[in-house]
């Protein structure tokens, strides 16, 4: 694997990438920063993870309540 598509995959930021390749534009560096369904996956469960530590222990929206009732019922 390549030091500019490895470092992309390892999760490096737009700018991190431009200053190992020596880039200047953003649009240079944008090509080595493919999405992968992997990533998409860790980003949807960090967020989901950050989401239920922010909600811990507050109370339950009316949404969340009513959703509850809905599947007792």
């Amino acid at each position: 694997m390549r030091e500019d598509g490895g470092a992309a995959h390892a999760g490096a930021t737009l700018p991190e990438l431009k200053e190992r390749m020596g880039h200047a534009i953003d649009r240079a560096a944008m090509i080595y920063l493919h999405a992968t369904d992997e990533r998409h996956r860790e980003i949807a469960d960090t967020l989901s993870a950050m989401a239920k530590a922010e909600l811990k222990g507050k109370k339950r929206s009316g949404t969340q309540r009513a959703r509850k009732r809905k599947k007792r019922s």
